[in-house]
């Protein structure tokens, strides 16, 4: 997930059960002939002109999946295929509505063969999961990349599974936007302008010549929709990520709950709270599912901020009444300063 509420469709185990899940799914066809995986046979498009890729599956079409299929049409103008799968399919069928996608696929391994770039946004857990499922389908003229809020895991995934010539590509990547909720409805396509879009690729990663191509247009295809990019190293973005993400979205979970527990039932908290009350506690409403992985897989960089934070409140609690609580506000004030 990005900045603090991150965002990727919700699932709540990573035993997918395809059929299952698709059960009542049915596939849109729009007036462009398209093969049975929903993707257009050809792509006529300024963007799609411009860059080797026209067939792009959004894995997960919740609030970023929707995003993303909205910034590239809107923002930079691909007129490619966009196909798009969601566990639920009242999601994908919002997605569809909405003009993020132009069809939804009854079989994501199947939509995946059929596209040249396959976005995965879905949870971390979920993620890994599918990686497993593609990399024995995909092929060298493929491009797998994600979303999700750590990359030590997903990037050493990536490594084993993808990034031979003889293998499809894997472009790790997580955008820095978000909500504190998600949801196809709640879907923007100017979420990702303005934003980081980071990436932890492997500068000694040897792709196919076409895996190349596709990772350098995907590239593109992002700062075509008003993001920047940065390069990382996987262990240094989980790193930063907890404590300019992480940490800020358990900090507002506690308070929020403390808050609940201490007060809730207090009749006159709406009147009395005010604009810090909400400013603080906006990420407390940001539901367990999105944050189960990351906790899981960014534990001992998120518990060491954590920890310095705990110490840092008991710092301030002994001296209220003394003259280092000001330096301790003069520290803070640099941080925003410009």
């Amino acid at each position: 997930m990005g900045a603090p509420g991150l965002d990727s469709e919700t699932w709540e185990s990573t035993n997918i059960n395809n059929a299952a899940l698709c059960q009542g799914m049915t596939l849109v066809v729009p007036k462009m002939p398209k093969n049975e995986q929903g993707f257009s046979h050809c792509g006529t498009a300024k963007a799609s002109d411009r860059y080797l890729i026209s067939r792009i599956f959004i894995l997960g079409t919740g609030l970023l999946g929707t995003s993303a299929g909205l910034a590239f049409r809107a923002a930079a103008g691909f007129t490619g295929s966009i196909v798009g799968w969601n566990r639920s399919p009242d999601q994908a069928q919002l997605a569809l509505e909405m003009g993020a996608i132009d069809s939804i696929a009854s079989d994501p391994i199947a939509a995946a063969k059929a596209a040249q770039v396959v976005l995965l946004c879905v949870p971390i857990y979920a993620t890994l999961d599918f990686m497993e499922k593609l990399a024995p389908v995909l092929g060298p003229d493929h491009l797998v990349t994600d979303v999700g809020s750590t990359k030590r895991v997903i990037s050493e995934a990536g490594t084993r599974l993808f990034n031979t010539p003889e293998r499809a590509g894997f472009l790790p990547g997580h955008p820095m936007a978000g909500k504190e909720r998600g949801g196809a409805a709640l879907a923007d396509a100017n979420l990702f302008r303005g934003a980081v879009w980071l990436f932890t690729d492997d500068p000694a990663t040897l792709r196919s010549p076409q895996g190349t191509q596709l990772v350098n247009d995907w590239r593109a295809l992002v700062q075509s929709i008003g993001s920047r990019t940065l390069d990382l190293d996987p262990a240094r973005h989980d790193e930063l990520v907890a404590w300019v993400s992480h940490l800020p979205q358990f900090v507002a979970t506690a308070l929020s709950a403390l808050l609940e527990e201490q007060v809730g039932a207090a009749p006159e908290l709406k009147d009395v709270g005010g604009r810090a009350l909400r400013e603080m506690t906006r990420l407390g409403s940001s539901p367990f599912s999105m944050w189960r992985d990351i906790a899981h897989t960014n534990t001992e960089a998120v518990a060491f901020a954590l920890q310095l934070l705990e110490q840092r409140l008991a710092h301030i609690r002994e001296n209220l009444r003394s003259p280092e609580l000001r330096d301790e506000f003069e520290q803070a004030n640099k941080f925003r300063r410009d």
